[in-house]
């Protein structure tokens, strides 16, 4: 069994929910592999200029449905997201 095929019938089971929390890698991997469901993205407002990308510059480009979206007292932006397929472009 590959481990998407494990992930995949983990997720199947009932009760609970998996979470991964500051993994760029495995976040990437599960999305390419069709395994999130739901992703919370937390921004804090700093600019640092360099470090590890979340998504990367190659690789298909995946749409997002917006399901929440607060911002707390010091600025930091909590946005809910479910993966929607493959996005559509305006054509010119």
């Amino acid at each position: 069994m590959t481990l998407a095929a494990a992930i995949s019938e983990l997720k199947a089971k009932p009760g609970g929910e998996l979470q991964v929390h500051g993994s760029g890698i495995l976040i990437q991997w599960l999305l390419e592999n069709d395994l999130v469901d739901e992703m919370t993205l937390i921004t804090v407002p700093v600019v640092v200029g360099q470090g590890a990308r979340l998504f990367p510059e190659t690789g298909p480009d995946l749409a997002l449905d917006l399901v929440e979206s607060r911002v707390d007292s010091k600025g930091v932006s909590i946005q809910v997201f479910r993966p929607a397929g493959r996005p559509r472009y305006a054509t010119a």
